[in-house]
């Protein structure tokens, strides 16, 4: 297995990583440990190439340093990622991986994420003791998205209460791009809510099982950022929202799971012209994290420390939306400034 490091300015530490045996090509990505060890998940998809890959781990690394922040989490910004398809990975390519996730000594942890399960981290877990998300074992957090679903749900309600006056979602037409883990259980608690939807994938079996299990209305992948609703939740991949379609988007407010929902600063400033209420992305998804943070800091009561860190989440959002609401700008600006005054603070010991 070779492991080559790569600079990266705008980075504490980054590798790539290669095991030509299993065919594994990869990345670990540290953003920072400022305020304690890196920490995020590890995504296996298809990149059109090594250029791709590694910027998405740069991004979703920078993504974690802010979203563990704004959860108040003692715990770093992280993130890797697997080029190739994850129907076809093996566990020769799980542990070559997790040899070069222990080769950094706990610097950085991982779990699972798009295209990764409980049992991928199990495996892992034979090779290094920095993974988290396992299926079983003492302070095992068991798959993030059902919690993670839980938050941003809960964010969607918040943002409807500053968007429409109500945090009702009874009628509410919600677009739901993305039905992986996280966007089908967010799915689940939305129609339970009476939210009438509208879905998206590329998952053409896990469309029709929507239709069925939600009575949604579906539309092409596509098409799904141009549909006419009240509120955008997009639970893809990342830079969905950008200038070709900020343009065409006919919703009220976006709150969704995906990361790095932005492509650039500039688009957050674009939502906030046409109207839209943007809830940051790293804000309303983080209840992923805190539950895998449950099993990094060993927290004998884990539904507790879920529930408190989840209802301090929601206040911190609600905070962010008033203060970009008194000032006039856009809400990813405040949360933004809220993250940076968040690390200035002293590290825990």
């Amino acid at each position: 297995m070779n492991v080559t490091a790569i600079a990266a300015p705008t980075h504490e530490e980054v590798i790539r990583v290669e095991d030509r045996a299993s065919g594994l090509i990869g990345f670990i990505a540290i953003h920072s440990t400022e305020l304690g060890p890196a920490a995020g998940g590890l995504r296996m998809r298809h990149y059109p190439s090594e250029a791709a890959a590694l910027e998405d781990v740069l991004r979703l690394s920078r993504g974690m340093t802010f979203k563990n922040a704004a959860a108040d989490l003692p715990l770093g910004g992280g993130k890797a990622v697997i080029m190739g398809d994850p129907k076809a990975k093996t566990a020769a390519q799980l542990r070559a991986f997790a040899r070069a996730i222990d080769g950094l000594s706990g610097r950085y942890w991982t779990a699972e994420d798009m295209g990764m399960s409980p049992a991928d981290m199990a495996v892992m877990a034979a090779v290094t003791p920095y993974v988290a998300g396992l299926p079983e074992g003492d302070f095992a957090s068991g798959d993030p998205s059902p919690i993670t679903a839980r938050g941003i749900f809960n964010g969607i309600r918040i943002t409807a209460k500053h968007r429409f006056g109500s945090p009702v979602l009874t009628g509410r037409h919600v677009a739901v791009q993305g039905l992986g883990h996280v966007g089908w259980h967010l799915g689940k608690l939305l129609r339970a809510a009476g939210a009438d939807l509208t879905v998206a994938d590329i998952d053409a079996a896990r469309v029709a099982w929507a239709v069925q299990s939600f009575g949604a209305a579906t539309v092409a992948p596509d098409e799904i950022l141009a549909v006419e609703a009240d509120i955008l939740a997009p639970c893809a991949i990342g830079g969905v929202l950008n200038a070709e379609t900020i343009p065409a988007l006919r919703v009220q407010a976006v709150a969704g799971g995906a990361n790095n929902q932005l492509a650039t600063e500039a688009d957050g400033a674009a939502l906030h012209q046409r109207g839209i209420l943007y809830a940051p992305d790293y804000v309303a998804n983080a209840g992923g994290i805190i539950n895998v943070a449950t099993e990094i800091l060993r927290i004998e009561d884990r539904e507790g420390f879920v529930s408190e860190k989840l209802t301090a989440l929601d206040a911190t959002l609600e905070a962010i939306f008033i203060r970009a609401a008194d000032r006039g700008v856009g809400p990813d600006r405040v949360a933004d400034e809220t993250v940076a005054s968040k690390m200035q603070r002293p590290r825990a010991a």
